[in-house]
């Protein structure tokens, strides 16, 4: 059972009763351009029946990997030659091409931790590890788009708009340390969390002008993406953390992070996603210099008061 809870973390942990295109990541190796990735350089030039045939292709790519023509045309309600247009669009020679691809996307991105705890254990653990980390924060942070970044800071500085976090379950602890943070920094940051029932309540509360962080990763939640949605329609201002420019959290996002997840274990790493988490409080600390140095000066003196902390 699931605990509820709407936090403001901002006002001590206290239960609330109210709740572009991205530069390319750059790794120093050349990184596969996948599908979705064609998908979004082309999207404005996709004539309306290619469009939905997209929409398919992102929606439900194990559809597309494991279907045929005709059942992706079906679901797009469009005939099959514009299946096949799309695929030529994209750079591939016809439809089994576009399918191979998005078969090794499956394959690489989109394996539960059930099936690769089963393969055979990498050497040099450790390594392999370290590796990936700095990998993952390399390609996260440089992956920040300029513009995106001036709009997240911008919205989350603003101390006139409310600010709410949700993370799935796996991104939960990053989402927990952002609200934190920004919470130390500026009042009315909340922390949504909860069941299906209580996220929904939560999120009906929002107000116009209000700010979404949203965090999730391939396979993403669905309460997550339905809670996103209802934001969006309230007028909140949507911060989307994910996996891809294309991914259910990204569409509509005032400012949209791509974070790199890879590891050698059978879990998402983390650490990317919480060095852009880091990033951005950077962002708002320096913006916010002036309350902010007053705020902590606060907290810092009620925890001298209260003896919280052991300094040593």
């Amino acid at each position: 059972m699931w605990t509820v809870s709407v936090t403001d973390v901002s006002s001590g942990g206290r239960t609330a009763s109210r709740p572009g295109p991205l530069q390319r990541r750059r790794t120093g190796n050349v990184r596969p351009v996948d599908v979705a990735d064609r998908i979004v350089d082309v999207q404005d030039r996709l004539p309306p029946a290619e469009r939905r045939v997209a929409e398919v292709v992102l929606a439900d790519p194990s559809a597309v990997a494991f279907g045929t023509v005709a059942e992706i045309a079906k679901r797009g309600q469009v005939s099959g030659p514009s299946v096949v247009r799309l695929a030529n669009r994209l750079g591939f020679s016809g439809f089994a091409e576009m399918q191979d691809a998005i078969r090794d996307e499956i394959g690489q991105r989109l394996r539960p931790a059930a099936e690769r705890i089963r393969e055979r254990p990498v050497h040099d653990t450790v390594g392999r590890t370290h590796a990936s980390a700095v990998e993952n924060v390399a390609a996260t942070l440089d992956g920040i788009d300029a513009d995106a970044y001036r709009v997240a800071v911008s919205l989350l500085a603003a101390r006139s708009r409310a600010v709410h976090v949700l993370a799935g379950d796996a991104t939960y602890g990053v989402a927990h340390l952002l609200a934190t943070s920004l919470g130390m920094l500026r009042p009315g940051v909340g922390l949504v969390s909860g069941s299906d029932v209580a996220v929904a309540r939560a999120v009906a509360h929002m107000e116009r002008g209000d700010v979404l962080v949203a965090i999730d990763l391939r396979r993403y939640e669905r309460w997550v993406v339905d809670a996103l949605q209802v934001a969006r329609a309230s007028g909140s201002a949507v911060i989307a953390i994910t996996d891809s420019r294309i991914s259910p959290l990204a569409e509509g996002a005032a400012a949209c992070f791509v974070v790199a997840a890879a590891s050698p274990g059978p879990f998402d790493s983390h650490v990317g996603t919480l060095a852009l988490a880091d990033a951005l409080v950077a962002g708002v600390a320096g913006r916010l210099r002036r309350s902010a140095t007053a705020r902590l000066d606060q907290v810092e003196e009620a925890w001298r008061r209260s003896g919280a902390l052991l300094d040593g």
